[in-house]
């Protein structure tokens, strides 16, 4: 096994929105740090090349086998998904999970939605609120302060509402105008306690709001970064004598060389999938039992309700009627339980456009007409639901998969349940009834929810708490375990709310990260 010569300060496997934080946050403090990211750099010429779908071995629809839990992939993108055939992972046929994985500089931060929420106490707080589950070791007021800094960076827009379930945030204010149909939507939703607002969203430096763009060319100006691509972790490595970690195993990604790095500290910011992965095949961190516990996300129905806007049909709406989004955030359950299910949900809406010829029953010349007199006529809202986050759900090592690498390979067990079942139910009906008084003319409800982890927005499994017998982490992302050991992803989260949770991984990992620098000047790590 050959072994990096150099001793870094802190070690940081990821190079996505947390690892790329990590990096950012203690390389301008002076602190020398390597990251190991499993894929290999960001090449846009050869990655974002078109090719006619003629050129393509299976027109587009990619090989069969190859993606089959990413209903995102076509043949089109398929180079910037891990492939399940190299990296594999098991579950029970009947009780299917969507794991989505980008190994790339820069992981998934490439590739988000840059919605840009903040967390706030119903979510932190919410066993105070409902009783169900557990709180964070954290309020809001403590991640506050990093939320703040974090919002600049990524340039993050925004209309105040005042809200206590979305606190505002540090914003490029969005004060345009709302189009007409936004405006019924909001009319109609008021009695329901519905609040329409702007799409919070990073708008970066205009064309991308990453790690890679934002975050570690910053970091490699400091001279305090060193990168390495291709580099698949595999164990942690401790200390016989003191018992704390003192590097990791990884292997290259292209010759499968073995090769061993060494670190004062290590953070973990792989995604909170590949994060508690690395930690059970390690042996390390669980003395609680809560390692690849409480598995959650949040579930979403893409198309929940699909409508059209009669007075823009046949070319009659123009830029004043449509053309316009907007975002409503929970409204249920806020100062006590209405419904048949605990916590709540959030959807976002657009405006215009044309609804797809799925939803119109007719054929031929009769479906083209309705197509031409609906378009930019249509209305589209995505339900993000909470998920409660459970003991049972969980993952594990799979004793007898190894992926490409030869690294054991992770078996869910995670479902929905009647929550959530119910909580997409009584949103569909809401929704379309919404519609519906505003004067839309609903053309589908669809209650269906893609399987676990279709949002891509894994979390828990490697949670933070006070009780070490409960949780994995300290409220300072630090294992309770081994304290020269931070997981600073997604992994960490209590709960997770309706809301995108990466402004909330990159104020959790800055408020780590510097915490970790203290510690290193003081000499405790």
């Amino acid at each position: 096994m050959q072994k990096l010569e150099k001793q870094y300060d802190v070690l940081i496997v990821g190079s996505g929105a947390s690892g790329g934080m990590a990096a950012y946050t203690l390389t301008r403090k002076g602190i020398k740090c390597l990251v190991l990211e499993a894929g290999p750099p960001v090449d846009f010429q050869r990655h974002r090349t078109l090719k006619p779908v003629s050129e393509l071995p299976y027109r587009g629809f990619g090989k069969p086998g190859r993606l089959p839990h990413v209903f995102q992939a076509n043949e089109f993108n398929a180079n910037t998904w891990v492939d399940e055939e190299a990296a594999p992972y098991t579950h029970d046929p009947k009780e299917p999970y969507n794991w989505v994985r980008v190994r790339l500089v820069g992981g998934k931060s490439l590739f988000w939605a840059r919605m840009s929420f903040r967390l706030s106490d119903y979510e932190f707080k919410a066993k105070d609120h409902d009783g169900f589950g557990d709180n964070w070791p954290i309020s809001y007021a403590d991640l506050a302060p990093y939320y703040d800094n974090v919002e600049p960076i990524f340039r993050v827009s925004g209309r105040k509402e005042g809200l206590a379930q979305l606190p505002d945030g540090n914003f490029v204010d969005d004060n345009s105008p709302d189009v007409e149909a936004v405006k019924r939507i909001a009319a109609a939703g008021k009695s329901r306690g519905m609040t329409v607002t702007k799409i919070r969203r990073a708008l970066g430096d205009g064309q991308l709001a990453s790690s890679f763009n934002l975050l570690l060319p910053e970091a490699s100006a400091t001279g305090n970064l060193t990168i390495v691509p291709n580099a698949i972790v595999r164990e942690i490595t401790i200390d016989r004598n003191t018992g704390i970690a003192n590097g990791v195993h990884f292997v290259d990604r292209v010759s499968k060389r073995e090769l061993h790095a060494k670190a004062k500290v290590i953070i973990l910011g792989a995604a909170c999938l590949e994060s508690t992965r690395l930690l059970l095949n390690s042996k390390l961190a669980n003395s609680s039992g809560a390692l690849g516990r409480y598995l959650h996300d949040q579930f979403y129905i893409p198309g929940g309700v699909v409508a059209v806007i009669p007075e823009a049909r046949d070319g009659r709406g123009g830029r004043g009627l449509v053309g316009g989004a907007g975002y409503v955030p929970r409204f249920v359950n806020l100062q006590k339980k209405e419904k048949n299910y605990l916590r709540g949900y959030a959807f976002d809406f657009y405006t215009g456009g044309t609804p797809d010829a799925k939803y119109f029953p007719s054929w031929g010349e009769e479906l083209q007409k309705s197509l031409d007199s609906c378009r930019n006529a249509g209305f589209s809202a995505t339900i993000m639901g909470e998920v409660l986050p459970r003991y049972e759900n969980h993952v594990r090592i799979d004793p007898k998969i190894v992926d490409a690498w030869g690294i054991p390979v992770l078996n869910f067990q995670c479902r929905y349940t009647d929550n959530e079942f119910n909580m997409a139910r009584d949103a569909v009906e809401t929704v379309g009834e919404v519609c519906r008084e505003a004067g839309f003319e609903v053309l589908n409800r669809n209650e269906k929810m893609f399987p676990p982890g279709y949002s891509i927005h894994e979390l828990g499994a490697c949670r933070m708490g006070d009780n070490p017998k409960t949780s994995v982490l300290n409220k300072w992302n630090q294992c309770h375990d081994i304290k020269n050991i931070f997981v600073v992803d997604g992994s960490s989260f209590v709960t997770g709310g309706t809301q995108n949770p990466t402004m909330t991984i990159l104020a959790l990992s800055m408020r780590a990260s510097e915490y970790l620098a203290e510690q290193l000047r003081r000499g405790d790590l």
